[in-house]
Order: C-alpha cells, then sequence, then structure tokens
C-alpha cells in the first residue's frame, strides 16, 4: 500500500514533518488534504517551499484525494497523509480509503478548544471524528516526533470528554 504514514498538524508542512517523519518514513510524496488549504494560493506557496527537496508534494481536496488513493495513483509511492483536523481523514475513510493507524500529532489552541495535551487541542466536532475513525476501525496513537513512544490517543481524548 501506498500509504505510510497519516499525521494531524495543525502547521501541516513544517520541521517535524518535513524534517524528521518524512526521514525516518523515507517518505517520496506528501500530500495534504484540505477543503480550504486547496483555494488559498498563498498558503499553498508555503507549503510548497517547506516541502523538502526531492518528495513531491499534493495538495488536495478530500474527494479528490480519496479518488487518487482508490485509483492507484500513489501505489509506486510512499505516502504521508497531512491535514489539520480528523475531519479529512474522516472524509477519507468514508470514500473507502484504508487507514489502519492515525497520527494525532499537533492541534492548535483556540479559545474553542480543550487541551488534551501540551500540544494538542480539540473542538467539540474533533472528538466526534475521532469517535467515528475509531468505530471505523483506525487505530489513533499520539506522537510527536519518531524518537518518541507512541501512545494510544483514546484514554487521552476521555480526559476532555
Amino acid at each position: 500500500m501506498a500509504i505510510i504514514g497519516t499525521r494531524i498538524d495543525g502547521r501541516l508542512i513544517h520541521g517535524q514533518v518535513a524534517n524528521l517523519w518524512t526521514t525516518k518514513l523515507n517518505i517520496s510524496r506528501i500530500m495534504v488534504v484540505d477543503d480550504e488549504v486547496v483555494n488559498n494560493d498563498i498558503e499553498k506557496s508555503g507549503l510548497k517551499l517547506a516541502c523538502p527537496a526531492g518528495v513531491k508534494l499534493s495538495i488536495l481536496p478530500v474527494e479528490k484525494a480519496a479518488a487518487n488513493i482508490l485509483a492507484g495513483k500513489y501505489d509506486s509511492q510512499r505516502l504521508l497523509i497531512v491535514a489539520k483536523r480528523p475531519a479529512p481523514f474522516l472524509g477519507l475513510v468514508e470514500r473507502g480509503v484504508e487507514l489502519p493507524e492515525l497520527n494525532v500529532g499537533n492541534m492548535s489552541q483556540s479559545p474553542e478548544t480543550r487541551s488534551v495535551t501540551r500540544s494538542v487541542n480539540v473542538l467539540e466536532e474533533d472528538i466526534k471524528d475521532f469517535d467515528e475513525l475509531n468505530a471505523k476501525g483506525v487505530k489513533l496513537i499520539h506522537q510527536m516526533v519518531p524518537g518518541d513512544t507512541a501512545k494510544d490517543f483514546l484514554p487521552l481524548l476521555d480526559k476532555v470528554r
């Protein structure tokens, strides 16, 4: 399977994703799945600059990302999928994309969020999306960097319910 890693990160592509995860997982393509970023030329330009040399980049809405994955477009590549929140991953799963595991890395704080960990802050809708992903068989983990031990994310999430 082409999907080597999946990560929620509010910053999308930055030091941890661009350097640590891409190198550790030997990624050949980063796919940003975001229905809003795809229409934001400034944000897309920033992502292109942040993408490591030699790594391809796709910035796609959920529908197109799922269609491309299911069509086998990336089968010869090592794909890391990144999104800001759980909803795009739920959208992929609902369209038939198999995601055995999802790494909840970094979700930004706002006045509406509740703090799960120092780096993960969730909205009420995120909790529902995580529960739905779990119900669909996606294992949710929390691991900031490759050197950290992956933790089961659901017990962490239970603290803010």
